[in-house]
């Protein structure tokens, strides 16, 4: 199956720009997978369409404001100047487990090309200006590499340029040494210890980063401070544990009057935590699915989730309970456990809904770098609730995996019933990505 069987054209007035001005205010398009049948509704009546006993599992992960710019001590100008050129935005994806206690990161870097290990770069206040160092162009950002400019937002040609010096000499706030790089912009960076008596490394991101939203959402970062809007409506009313570099945004609807009637309706909720990272958004660079390879995202499934779990996949006296999956990020988490623990039991295969017994799931933390796509057998989701993802993404194809789990061994079925369920949604003029409407399959 090619990349380019999961195009389709979206007019750019459907790309959500803002939220709705009251959360949880969305439409929900209903996908019924078993007769492809559509019902256009409001994500408020998400409780009429869900049963007593059905098991509502959510990503409790909190976003960073991962989205930091630099200016960088380069080879052209004294190593560590207090006054360095190149500006560069930095959006922390991971923070990299280190022996030693050191403060690595993984980031994606943009422009990256000329940033090197060895380097220096330098995170100052927000409230520090920056100017043009005379003589110096502002890059356009046709020119960088496509996978440079898919990664991260535009920045400002007005105050964005390729030699930048800082307007006064004052100590950073943050500074990091490029350790390592890869491809496509991708760098590890090890962060300077906090001076004692100053505050902490996470406090400082929050003083002086902003929220990582997505580059088809147009905010002017690089000059402005992030708006009360963002900074609140870019997370999820229940998140908790910090380390995502993207928001789960189906998650995004969710308010406490609706999780009230949820739990009224006799739905249990359960968490587990994602950190999105770069294998949730990452570009597409191949041509093929079965070429696809998705980076390590980190995860940890709580105790109470995994007996909750359990117990809806096997009740006593009636069949497995129905378990709704709310974002792709939390079915790549289900579908990852449930296949380790498969593999672990040794068992050969299972019912697309079927339970895990012998294989009970215990509560652990781990990494998934598993990709769904059209074909998957689905062993512990049973419903979704998504928002509309890009062309040729790997959270529209694992839609269209979802939307075909009645059949995983005809893909092409989940391909055009999701293609189709996009038309019905861009006829009938739904908003689009992070900030946009939502979609329930049954």
């Amino acid at each position: 199956m090619l990349v380019s069987d999961f195009h389709f054209d979206l007019p750019d007035d459907l790309i959500a720009q803002h939220p709705p001005a009251v959360r949880g205010s969305s439409r929900m398009l209903v996908l019924d997978r078993t007769t492809g049948a559509l019902t256009d509704d409001q994500f408020a009546s998400l409780p009429n369409h869900l049963r007593p006993g059905d098991l509502l599992i959510l990503n409790d992960t909190r976003v960073l404001p991962a989205r930091l710019f630099a200016t960088r001590a380069g080879l052209a100008t004294q190593h560590n100047s207090p006054r360095p050129s190149g500006r560069i935005e930095v959006l922390l994806t991971e923070q990299v487990e280190s022996p030693s206690g050191e403060n690595i990161w993984r980031a994606l870097l943009k422009p990256a090309r000329k940033v090197q290990p060895g380097e220096t770069l330098h995170f100052h206040e927000r409230k520090e200006s920056v100017i043009l160092s005379e003589g110096a162009s502002a890059p356009k950002s046709k020119n960088l590499p496509r996978a440079c400019r898919g990664d991260l937002p535009e920045l400002d040609p007005a105050s964005s340029a390729g030699t930048f010096s800082t307007a006064t000499p004052e100590q950073p706030a943050l500074t990091a040494e490029v350790l390592t790089a890869g491809e496509f912009g991708e760098r590890t960076l090890r962060f300077a210890p906090i001076p004692e008596g100053q505050p902490d490394f996470y406090a400082t991101l929050t003083r002086i980063g902003h929220m990582p939203l997505p580059p088809y959402i147009h905010r002017n970062q690089s000059s402005t401070p992030d708006t009360p809007e963002d900074t609140t409506r870019y997370q999820t009313i229940y998140n908790q544990t910090p380390g995502s570099a993207a928001a789960p945004t189906a998650g995004l609807h969710f308010t406490p009057e609706i999780l009230t009637a949820l739990e009224a309706r006799g739905v249990e909720i359960r968490y587990l935590t994602l950190h999105v990272g770069l294998g949730t958004f990452q570009p597409v660079r191949v041509s093929t699915l079965a070429e696809i390879r998705l980076h390590a995202e980190r995860y940890t499934l709580p105790a109470s989730t995994a007996e909750a779990l359990n117990r809806a996949l096997a009740p006593t006296g009636g069949p497995p309970r129905r378990i709704i999956a709310v974002g792709t990020t939390t079915t790549r988490t289900l579908e990852h456990i449930a296949q380790a623990h498969i593999a672990q039991a040794h068992i050969a295969s299972q019912p697309a809904t079927g339970n895990l017994q012998p294989a009970t799931l215990h509560p652990h933390s781990g990494q998934t770098s598993i990709f769904l796509s059209p074909g998957h057998r689905f062993r512990i989701v049973s419903g979704l609730l998504t928002n509309f993802h890009l062309p040729e993404s790997t959270l529209l194809m694992l839609a269209a995996a979802f939307a075909g789990a009645q059949s995983p061994e005809a893909p092409e079925q989940g391909r055009q019933t999701i293609l189709a369920a996009y038309a019905h949604a861009i006829r009938e003029r739904y908003r689009f990505y992070s900030y946009g409407d939502c979609m329930l399959l049954l």
